[in-house]
């Protein structure tokens, strides 16, 4: 009698919804990455970036996606350096076309109309971009100075795969998500 009444109970719960809105509340969160990057070229027009100069390279591990911040202060939205970012085979320096190696399995070259600040960012043609450390990354595996040429500046990333990645302008600064999966 207990067992058919402990069942008729149960019953109740599910068939009232009471039972499922504590398992659901129960549940882990998970969270929903977002769709719809892609890994086609990401490019816009803007300026010269004459009013900012990078002085800063970081990067940040998120829960969907690797992030690579290039500081550029003084670029605002409305007048932003102009950026081209793409998968790439090799990674060279423009003008010699020598050879940068980076690692991974796939490499994003970055591009953008701001000078780097020397004075307060230490980079040298072809040398590791400084301060970064790529352990516990799950996409990102390396990143290379590409140097200046025609008003641009090179940057190879070194990812894990061909990723969807984004690009965005924020104030001072320019944004480069790489996303961990499809």
């Amino acid at each position: 009698m207990k067992r058919w009444a402990t069942t008729l109970a149960a019953l109740a719960l599910v068939l009232t919804g009471a039972g499922t809105a504590s398992a659901a509340a129960a549940a882990p969160q998970t969270t929903a990455c977002e769709k719809g990057w892609g890994t086609i070229t990401k490019a816009a027009p803007g300026s010269i970036a004459t009013t900012g100069s990078v002085t800063d390279v970081r990067t940040g591990r998120h829960t969907c996606y690797d992030r690579m911040v290039v500081d550029i202060p003084g670029m605002t939205t409305t007048d932003p350096a102009s950026y081209w970012v793409q998968y790439v085979p090799d990674f060279t320096h423009p003008p010699s076309q020598t050879g940068i190696p980076v690692a991974g399995g796939a490499i994003i070259e970055i591009e953008f109309t701001a000078p780097v600040d020397h004075s307060r960012y230490h980079v040298r043609l072809a040398d590791p971009l400084p301060g970064l450390d790529f352990s516990g990354y799950r996409t990102f595996r390396d990143a290379k100075f590409g140097g200046r040429y025609d008003g641009g500046t090179h940057i190879g990333l070194g990812v894990r795969a061909e990723l969807p990645f984004r690009v965005m302008v924020l104030p001072d600064r320019l944004v480069v998500d790489v996303a961990h999966t499809w």
